[in-house]
């Protein structure tokens, strides 16, 4: 799977530590940043970037972190198609991808541990999309709030 993963400086060594736990299974990583620990930068900067690239699809899924997720979450959600979300149990991560269509997987590298977080991310990226009619109704409807009807 193609995955692009972002934090700043709040969640940068969780990132490091997963980025390298998802190249080790196999995945294609496109990393967003930031590239350094650097207490002044912004999680905008970074999550932006890998927010769009999962809405085109230049990325299969995303991971966001920050030093709660709770912003990363925020800033990604801002961007059409991005459907982010703060997971902090292994039930939610899976149920967010199958039941919602989750395509960004938030983190507070504060707040989780590598191998919590690292659970959770094996949790998100095994999911399937749903194409159950209940669940695809309500998506119907998130995305007429987004395009404006």
């Amino acid at each position: 799977m193609r995955i692009g993963i972002a934090t700043d400086h709040g969640g940068y060594t969780l990132k490091v530590d997963l980025l390298e736990r998802l190249l080790k299974a196999g995945h294609e990583v496109i990393d967003f940043g930031a590239e350094s620990l650097n207490s002044t930068d912004d999680y905008p900067d970074f999550v932006v970037p890998l927010a769009r690239a999962v809405a085109s699809g230049k990325v299969d899924r995303g991971i966001a972190v920050c030093g709660s997720g709770v912003g990363a979450s925020i800033c990604a959600n801002k961007v059409a198609g991005a459907k982010a979300a703060l997971v902090m149990d292994h039930f939610s991560a899976r149920q967010g991808v199958e039941d919602d269509h989750m395509n960004i997987l938030c983190v507070g590298g504060r707040v989780a541990g590598p191998e919590v977080a690292w659970d959770l991310i094996q949790a998100f990226l095994a999911a399937k999309y749903s194409s159950e009619e209940r669940h695809l109704r309500r998506l119907a409807k998130v995305a007429a709030v987004e395009e404006g009807r």
